[in-house]
């Protein structure tokens, strides 16, 4: 009932990639790269709140 599936070759793939997304831009050599510095603490937590604002979300 169902087709037979139609594999593509690795040189079609890069084929349909270099036409939809274009040419990649050029490496970054890595003494051209700068490192990551953290500028502010993470963010995993909301921030602390007063008793105040609690009611104020919960309606009370």
């Amino acid at each position: 009932m169902s087709e037979p599936h139609e594999s593509f070759t690795d040189e079609e793939y890069a084929f349909l990639r270099h036409v939809r997304f274009g040419e990649l831009p050029p490496r970054v050599a890595p003494e051209d790269r700068a490192t990551a510095t953290e500028t502010e603490a993470p963010r995993d937590r909301p921030e602390p709140v007063g008793e105040h604002e609690w009611d104020l979300r919960g309606g009370g």
